[in-house]
């Protein structure tokens, strides 16, 4: 990236910053860097994401996404054949004496298939203590660079359905040592994503969090010279990535924020499409949280009020600058909101424009989120953010730059099984907006729904109960807040005997 970024500055007459210098005097590997080109699916798509929608991101440069859905393993002709399945996968991971590096590969494939299409809490949970060291020792010690790729992704899917308080501790050194010293660059990819589930759901304490943060924002400034990935786009998009996604987890980041303006901006000069967006993201993500509602206590001369009296935005404090070279960088942003350089595709043209349009209307006014419209509505007001992903009959609202973050990082885990971990796994709903469904003209919280198939998993998938179940959900439809009061003993049961740490159930937003 910075070669190409060199050469463009010395085209235009401008030299190379001493910052940049130091970073292109690291030596890259002998090997071959990873190709710069724009990962397919990347996250960029996010912002149109529908029900259907099958591919979203990559972990190691699609080498296992590709795989982990194909058509073997596509939804078995009994609703409940995948359980025996995945329990045969369990056991064959976890006895690993006469198991070849293929045997394991095309174990761990399954594996992740079954837990990207299901909620399999009920299964997990009693083999955790077997599943771990097995998946661990993969990542440790694999053959080949998919078994150590799917051993990442197998210990993050199992997070994400059954999230540990003890988890990050014991796989922190085992994913840190991969991405420093693996010999495979999908693999450092595939640890990066997965070391930033890991500390996200698998217990770390927030100084923990802010120590990850770190590591990834050396990954990014350094252009991947710090694990000798120099120049390689894929690792500096996953650090980058990953960074603003446990920012979210983060109730306050001024102490972090200088820094880190100062890579992002940085990375806002690369020559990869995909680095660039990434990076604007994290900036419209700093400049959000930059500003919070007005308390009781806050002077009235430190709330700013909008200019126009025709917007649902709250009150608002500015708590701490972000950047103080704030016009430059709005300068910048506008520039790349209307690249037109025949060197970059016409797609990499669309998504720039696309996404560099709502960083720059969060930076000149951190209270609007992404895809803001200021047009009216009948009534008067602005329309405001006009993001929505729509989740069978109801519609999610993605109007903050955290929402985006979450809901991407869950995308990039989760893919096409997304949609039935929303509506069954409490750990992915809790991480995202509410939603409302309409069955017939009611709307149904999507969380009651899935309380309900909580209920039904801990039942043990009795297919009678099932479909009770299910005949209840069209008939609270009408009389939800009585059903409610009625359930609220049972709901209480399910939720409080899921292994969801207490911390996690109520994620900061």
């Amino acid at each position: 990236m910075h070669d190409l970024r060199k050469k463009a500055l010395l085209e235009s007459g401008k030299t190379v910053s001493k910052k940049a210098k130091s970073k292109e005097s690291t030596p890259p590997l002998s090997r071959g860097n990873t190709p710069i080109t724009s990962p397919r699916g990347s996250r960029v798509a996010s912002r149109n994401v529908s029900d259907d929608e099958s591919e979203y991101s990559d972990w190691g440069n699609n080498s296992i996404d590709d795989l982990i859905a194909p058509s073997e393993y596509e939804e078995d002709a009994e609703p409940d054949a995948w359980i025996g399945s995945l329990e045969e996968r369990i056991e064959a991971i976890c006895d690993r004496k006469r198991s070849s590096t293929e045997g394991r590969e095309e174990t761990m494939r399954g594996f992740c298939s079954t837990l990207t299409r299901h909620y399999a809490q009920a299964e997990i949970e009693p083999k955790i203590n077997g599943l771990l060291p097995a998946l661990l020792k993969s990542v440790k010690s694999g053959q080949s660079e998919r078994e150590i790729e799917f051993a990442l992704k197998a210990i993050a899917l199992i997070l994400i359905t059954d999230p540990s308080e003890t988890i990050y501790d014991a796989v922190r050194d085992v994913f840190k040592n991969t991405i420093n010293d693996s010999p495979y660059s999908a693999a450092k990819i595939a640890a990066i994503h997965a070391l930033s589930v890991a500390t996200f759901y698998g217990g770390a304490a927030e100084e923990e969090v802010g120590e990850i943060m770190d590591f990834f924002l050396d990954i990014a400034s350094s252009d991947g010279a710090v694990i000798e990935e120099a120049d390689n786009a894929h690792a500096v998009i996953a650090a980058l990535e990953e960074w603003g996604f446990l920012a979210t987890q983060l109730e306050d980041v001024e102490d972090v924020t200088e820094a880190a303006m100062d890579t992002f901006v940085d990375q806002l000069d690369s020559s990869d499409a995909n680095v660039q967006i990434a990076a604007g993201d994290n900036i419209a993500l700093l400049f959000e949280k930059s500003y919070t509602e007005a308390e009781s206590d806050d002077e009235p001369e430190d709330i700013e009020e909008d200019e126009e009296d025709n917007t649902n935005l709250p009150r608002m404090v500015k708590r701490y600058t972000v950047y103080r070279q704030t016009h430059q960088l709005q300068q910048q942003l506008e520039a790349l909101s209307k690249a037109s350089s025949k060197r970059i595709s016409k797609k990499d043209r669309k998504n720039l424009h696309l996404s560099f349009n709502d960083v720059l209307s969060t930076v000149e006014n951190p209270k609007r989120g992404p895809r803001y419209s200021t047009a009216l509505d009948p009534d008067g007001r602005q329309y405001g953010s006009r993001l929505r992903v729509a989740v069978h009959g109801g519609k999610m609202t993605i109007d903050k730059w955290w929402k985006l973050h979450r809901l991407n990082a869950l995308k990039r885990l989760l893919q096409g099984g997304f949609m039935a971990h929303y509506e069954s796994n409490r750990t992915v709903f809790d991480s995202l907006p509410d939603v409302t469904e309409i069955i017939g003209s009611k709307k149904v919280d999507l969380g009651f729904k899935a309380m309900i198939h909580t209920l039904v998993n801990r039942s043990g998938r009795n297919t009678h109960i099932i479909a009770e179940t299910r005949a209840k959900l069209r008939r609270l439809a009408t009389s939800q807040s009585r059903v409610l009061a009625r359930c609220s003993t049972s709901r209480s049961l399910a939720w409080s005997t899921s292994r969801i740490p207490e911390s996690r159930q109520t994620f900061t937003r």
